[in-house]
């Protein structure tokens, strides 16, 4: 009787753990495709774009002509448009004291959630074996890809 007690018991708790665990058990091999996708498009135009080449062109590709980075401002809502994030991406770019070999960011994708036409992304990014941001990025499938429309985050402390 006191083994099947335990046995029941360990049961029930894999059953809780699993359903606690923030796993999707019910990802598709379509979006399985689809995050593999996200996953290339912000390396490309986000990680590489706005970080490591710091490159404007590959950053206008990758997010939509709306999006906004979003901070708290007291108690508003600062928005930082794409269009003023490129130019000073491209200012940084152009500047004499810009060093390639110092502008490295090691992405880690921590989330990718795909559903349907929308995503959201959690990526920490690490500049010289630093945690220095995490970003939450959303993401929708427009008729010419997926777009970052909106991103909010947090700096970690040094």
């Amino acid at each position: 009787m006191k083994k099947s007690i335990e046995s029941y018991s360990l049961i029930l708790l894999t059953i809780t753990l699993m359903a606690f665990s923030g796993i999707n058990w019910t990802v598709n091999d379509a979006e399985l495709k689809e995050a593999e996708v996200i996953r290339e498009v912000l390396l490309e135009g986000y990680v590489h774009g706005a970080f490591n080449e710091l490159d404007p062109e590959a950053m206008s590709e990758t997010f939509h002509e709306d999006f906004a980075i979003f901070s708290p401002n007291g108690n508003e809502i600062q928005k930082y448009p794409i269009s003023n994030w490129v130019e000073s991406t491209r200012q940084r770019k152009q500047s004499p004291e810009f060093d390639p070999q110092k502008n490295v960011w090691d992405p880690e994708f921590v989330n990718i959630s795909v559903s349907g036409n929308a995503a959201s992304v959690t990526l920490e990014l690490h500049h010289q074996g630093k945690h220095v941001y995490t970003d939450y990025l959303s993401l929708l499938k427009f008729e010419d890809g997926w777009k970052v429309v909106a991103k909010v985050y947090h700096q970690h402390s040094s």
